[in-house]
């Protein structure tokens, strides 16, 4: 596998699949492959950043919540990078769990919420990404879509003043 770290965005879209167990010693590679990404769609370091936090608490929710850290249950990740027109990238992940109603997830910001050390993964997740869809996989469990969109070839930064 051959990854690309400079900032100039890819020409052809990619695809990679992980699979791994239920363990947290993974986490940091996805992030790592995440990263790589990140960049080949030409994100900058602070996106980069976030997006990999979105990665994280992605995965390890489905470790933690989703498999109940059961060893014999793996985690499906998948990187995939479509470049027609504004660049994005698209990352699922899936656990083999009971899955859960993601509207029954408690909202952080309410009051009675916001001592509560648990419930910040899926509304982290929700501001660092440009789209986020949760539903229960067919092939069960639960699938976390994601996209995060750089920027149109020739576009600039409008935020950046001269």
């Amino acid at each position: 596998m051959v990854f690309h770290s400079h900032p100039m965005v890819s020409k052809h879209p990619l695809s990679i699949r992980l699979e791994f167990t239920s363990t947290f010693d993974m986490v940091d590679f996805v992030e790592v492959v995440g990263g790589h990404v990140s960049r080949d769609i030409g994100l900058d370091e602070d996106s980069v950043h976030w997006v990999g936090v979105a990665i994280r608490e992605c995965v390890i929710n489905a470790i933690k919540h989703g498999n109940q850290h059961d060893i014999s249950k793996r985690v499906f990740v998948e990187f995939a990078t479509a470049l027609q027109g504004v660049p994005e990238m698209i990352i699922r992940v899936r656990d083999q769990g009971k899955g859960f109603d993601p509207e029954q997830v408690a909202d952080p910001l309410a009051p009675e919420n916001l001592l509560k050390g648990s419930g910040r993964g899926i509304f982290l997740i929700r501001n660092f990404m440009d789209e986020v869809d949760l539903q229960r996989a067919p092939q069960g469990g639960m699938e976390v879509r994601m996209v995060k969109r750089g920027h149109a070839a020739g576009a600039t930064d409008s935020s950046v003043s001269a």
